[in-house]
């Protein structure tokens, strides 16, 4: 007798991507990721990622999320063999590192470094080097982190476009924001912090142009951040200005992220806030101090005029550092040169409201 044949569905075609920090970073993976799905709907990703990044990624179709417990179940060898285990599970296609740190060199390094299956982002040391040496600086636009992330694709023989447009819809603003607050006007974020002192405008002056936007703009500011020290810098900004929420240590970042995907604008340091509103198609105004956009970390999708930077005849050595780790003295306050008045300019410019 003829045995009946089973068909048997192939295998999904799933890439692995693996990104664990830092946040502004984790943000720009999206654009590419959207962009590849776009170009190849037979496929699906698994972005091997820090939990608390894992709602960048929820509302993305045919993206799951592999949650990298560094501190937990994945620290040290032990655990990094455990994460290889379960992505080697997976039995993915192929395998990319936007990383490239120790971590997922010891992944590579587990798979045997196939070079079919793995390969990792070049992050373009040495020109970074150049762009903030002291001596014999090479100031020149480098290219843009996207841009970085999408050769690793094109490397493994995808091949796709990728423009300005790729972001992410705006997602149902949180009830429990519309309960307690009066959302008028336009709907301005302001991210004041960021992780070095020479990457953060002077809080007195970031509140006279809160104080200008106000005087001039029908508008809600809500502020965004992290951490008690940062909340308290900014109390008095709530309870001096109506239309003024803080939103520092107050809802979840899943609820952030609602939140900041249905504001008008974002005006942001050199932080990861400011990266989480450009997914989003949200328009971005960033102030650059010690870092500089030419290093390839500007908001996705934003114009070239919308990231203002220090004045570089008062300190020619900006850019001293990629992520603002490096400060010479007197450096941190570079970023002060911006004028409030160039701040609430750009600001009225963006909205198309009229001085």
């Amino acid at each position: 007798m003829k045995q009946a044949t089973v068909d048997i569905p192939d295998r999904p075609k799933r890439l692995v991507v693996l990104r664990f920090s830092a946040l502004g970073d984790v943000a720009l993976t999206v654009p590419v990721i959207l962009a590849f799905l776009e170009a190849y709907p037979a496929y699906s990703l698994t972005v091997v990622t820090r939990p608390i990044f894992s709602p960048i990624f929820a509302n993305i179709e045919r993206v799951n999320v592999m949650e990298a417990e560094l501190e937990g179940v994945h620290k040290g060898m032990p655990g990094l063999f455990r994460l290889f285990s379960s992505i080697r599970e997976l039995q993915a296609e192929t395998i990319l590192d936007l990383h490239n740190v120790l971590r997922t060199k010891v992944l590579r390094f587990l798979f045997g470094f196939q070079s079919n299956r793995f390969k990792a982002v070049d992050k373009g040391r040495s020109e970074k080097k150049a762009l903030t040496r002291s001596a014999n600086k090479v100031l020149k636009p480098l290219k843009h982190t996207t841009q970085r992330y999408k050769e690793v694709f094109e490397a493994l023989g995808y091949s796709f476009g990728l423009g300005s447009t790729q972001t992410l819809p705006s997602l149902k603003m949180p009830q429990n924001i519309l309960d307690t607050s009066r959302l008028e006007g336009k709907v301005i974020g302001i991210a004041p912090f960021a992780a070095h002192e020479g990457k953060v405008y002077d809080l007195r002056r970031l509140e006279k142009v809160i104080r200008e936007i106000n005087a001039q703009i029908d508008c809600t500011i809500i502020c965004f951040g992290g951490g008690n020290k940062e909340k308290s810098a900014i109390a008095h900004w709530n309870s001096t200005y109506p239309n003024c929420i803080n939103l520092i240590g107050q809802v979840a970042f899943e609820e952030e992220l609602k939140v900041i995907s249905n504001l008008d604008l974002m005006l942001s340091m050199d932080s990861g806030n400011g990266h989480l509103a450009a997914i989003f198609g949200v328009p971005t105004l960033t102030l650059w101090g010690i870092t500089h956009p030419f290093a390839g970390f500007a908001p996705y999708g934003q114009p070239e005029e919308n990231s203002l930077v220090a004045d570089k005849t008062k300190f020619p050595l900006i850019p001293t550092s990629i992520y603002g780790n490096t400060c010479p003295p007197g450096y941190e306050e570079a970023i002060n040169t911006i004028s409030e008045e160039e701040i609430v300019s750009k600001i009225l410019t963006i909205l198309g409201i009229k001085a």
